[in-house]
């Protein structure tokens, strides 16, 4: 089933197509790689130029890693965005990704609105934090875990920009940190997980998402309380809907409810763009 969000504020997903889309952060529009905007573009390739700020080349077909070019005269290589009460730092970087994942705005309003100063959440895989903010900002204890230690540093930059504090930051790998917690008898009232197709561990270890996402369930589903809520993203050609599904089924007696589906968003021209599976459940 095909689940479309919105926009948060300050952003906007302006146009795609050609496997590029052409996104507002604030006042600074980027151009970068999607492969999923396999599509024809509502606007023109001049227009898209007219507009943006930035354009990001890729090194080669499908890597992340490439060079910015500059569109526009004394284009900020870094900027601010407000989304309600959070204030993220953004960033020009050596990869496409300027430091925030927009789509999850829609998980973004679940956390505001599950959370409370007597609930405890733990954000894995947490990126530079967009969640922990949200989850801080409801007075949760918030526990943000990540293997790079960049992330954190960034993370760390969000909070003071949205003047929030307390954030435990957690320098490890997701799966081993939540198995610990599960040893230490910790629980959360809310996870969320947004792993990478593949990674690397705090010590280089590689693993590849489909064959971890049992276990990272299965450790998550152990340290939940009761009507605890596991958020799970995934982004991956070999985690679609369906297999999501059939592996959820393996955990059903642990699972009091869950929801499965495809989130999309529609750019302002009507172009509609694919951001992989979302699946919330929560535990018996």
């Amino acid at each position: 089933m095909k689940l479309f969000g919105s926009f948060p504020e300050n952003y906007e997903l302006i146009d795609a197509g050609g496997g590029r889309k052409l996104e507002r952060w604030g006042e600074i529009i980027t151009i970068r790689p999607e492969h999923q905007a396999y599509f024809k573009p509502g606007l023109s390739d001049a227009d898209w130029k007219r507009m943006a700020h930035w354009v990001f080349q890729p090194t080669k077909e499908g890597s992340l890693n490439g060079t910015w070019k500059s569109l526009k005269e004394n284009s900020p290589k870094k900027w601010q965005v407000r989304m309600g009460e959070a204030v993220f730092n953004l960033e020009i970087t050596s990869n496409k990704h300027i430091g925030l994942f927009p789509e999850q705005h829609i998980n973004w309003k679940f956390i505001s609105s599950f959370l409370n100063p007597e609930k405890r959440f733990l954000n894995a895989f947490a990126y530079t934090g967009a969640a922990s903010i949200y989850g801080k900002l409801t007075g949760a204890e918030v526990l943000h875990c990540d293997s790079i230690r960049g992330m954190l540093d960034w993370g760390r930059l969000n909070m003071e920009s949205s003047n929030v504090f307390e954030i435990k930051w957690v320098l490890e790998d997701a799966l081993k940190f939540i198995q610990r917690e599960q040893k230490r008898g910790n629980s959360f009232d809310l996870i969320q997980m947004d792993p990478p197709a593949w990674g690397l561990g705090a010590k280089g270890e590689k693993w590849k998402l489909e064959e971890l996402i049992a276990p990272l369930i299965e450790a998550c589903l152990s340290c939940l309380n009761p009507k605890g809520v596991l958020i799970l993203n995934t982004y991956s050609p070999k985690l679609d809907e369906a297999k999501t599904k059939q592996i959820l089924a393996q955990f059903k007696s642990s699972i009091f409810s869950s929801e499965c589906n495809e989130l999309w968003l529609t750019s302002t021209t009507g172009k509609h763009l694919y951001y992989g599976v979302l699946t919330r459940l929560t535990k018996a």
